[in-house]
């Protein structure tokens, strides 16, 4: 059940959908007992409740998740059905109350490892906390062995069909998802994952995106992005006010090139933010390139390197490189934005006015202390 937002392009107002999203709900009928997993966002609430016109009876509503987009129609559903209750984790209890305001009566909270019977079904609820929010839980369909994970494995990808048909469009989504949402978790998510290894999964039917009907792909594309290393990656996020610091990234990405270290710019006055968070998945070292703008960096670069610490990557080293016209501290406010990261830090490098021959020749040595420190990855 749910409903394809085929045109919404911003999340949370700052995440980028360039593929739009869904919003996942799924009815489980059993021989005595019928339950209906999440309640869509509350600008869908209409579908749900349309689809719910052929549904006589609603026993139980599994809030997985409190967020509006998987429990925006929950107050809805509750006044169709009035004798149906609300299952959700403890601490997802009086979040529910304070976030929909549903009567804490109706909220049932279920216990970690916790079995409900609808009958000839049986659902056992999973504690996934940090993913990502602190209240989430996985719902398992023990019969027919399958997974309802919340927002893990989702993705935002509005399409027509019901399964993940297209494996690379839904794989490059499902990273991007990861990316944007979930990477700052990825110890938790490591957790999660090896819980979920002692569990026989036939299908994974998430909140967001078309349904794994094979799940090892997406399972061990987790495995991959929470756990391997970093690869042989360098993403440098910069502005340019004046062409000097442009100057300065050319000549470093040709640098890099030319050391055998993969690079890729993205110019964050017009960068999809998603695009960057993918890149960071993976990165090993991040390269902050910034003009001085009132003696500290540019508010672009500030967004990305506060962006970069919010998301927690893998990264292993950082620079700072860029310009200015007096003076400034555009480095140390960089660093300094990015204090919660364990990085190895570069000798900055940075240019009064347009690069010169010396300013080339200490991006060539930035150049190659990548280059060493990246020489064992592939």
């Amino acid at each position: 059940m749910g409903a394809v937002d085929w045109d919404r392009r911003l999340f949370d107002e700052l995440i980028p959908l360039p593929d739009g999203t869904s919003y996942n709900a799924y009815l489980v009928r059993g021989s005595e007992r019928t339950a209906l997993i999440d309640a869509v966002d509350p600008a869908k609430g209409a579908a749900l409740c349309e689809q719910l016109d052929a549904v006589d009876r609603v026993d139980l509503l599994v809030v997985q998740h409190v967020e509006q987009d998987h429990s925006g129609a929950a107050a809805a559903v509750l006044e169709r059905y009035p004798k149906a209750r609300v299952l959700s984790t403890p601490k997802g209890k009086g979040m529910i109350v304070d976030h929909l305001g549903i009567p804490e009566e109706r909220i049932t909270a279920v216990d970690d490892g916790e079995t409900v019977s609808l009958g000839d079904r049986t659902l056992e609820f999973l504690h996934a906390p940090w993913v990502h929010w602190p209240e989430t839980m996985l719902t398992y369909l023990r019969e027919e062995r399958i997974l309802f994970p919340c927002d893990l494995f989702g993705s935002h990808l509005a399409t027509a069909d019901l399964y993940a048909v297209d494996r690379a469009r839904v794989h490059e989504a499902a990273k991007r998802y990861y990316a944007e949402i979930m990477m700052p978790f990825a110890k938790s998510i490591r957790d999660h994952l090896r819980r979920l290894a002692d569990y026989e999964i036939e299908m994974i039917c998430p909140s967001h995106g078309p349904i794994h009907d094979e799940p090892g792909d997406i399972l061990e594309a987790y495995r991959h992005w929470t756990s391997d290393p970093p690869r042989n990656l360098v993403v440098l996020p910069y502005a340019s006010m004046h062409g000097s610091t442009q100057r300065m990234v050319d000549h470093l990405v040709e640098s890099l090139t030319e050391r055998g270290v993969g690079v890729e710019p993205f110019h964050m006055a017009v960068t999809d933010l998603g695009a960057y968070a993918i890149r960071l998945v993976d990165a090993a070292t991040v390269v902050f390139a910034t003009p001085t703008v009132l003696v500290g960096p540019h508010p672009s670069v500030v967004f990305a390197a506060y962006l970069t610490a919010a998301l927690r990557p893998k990264l292993r080293h950082a620079a700072v490189i860029g310009s200015y016209g007096w003076g400034g501290k555009a480095a140390e406010q960089t660093q300094a934005l990015c204090a919660g990261l364990k990085l190895e830090w570069f000798d900055p490098v940075f240019t009064r006015g347009l690069p010169k021959q010396e300013t080339y020749s200490a991006l060539d040595q930035l150049a190659d202390w990548i280059a060493k420190r990246h020489k064992d990855l592939t």
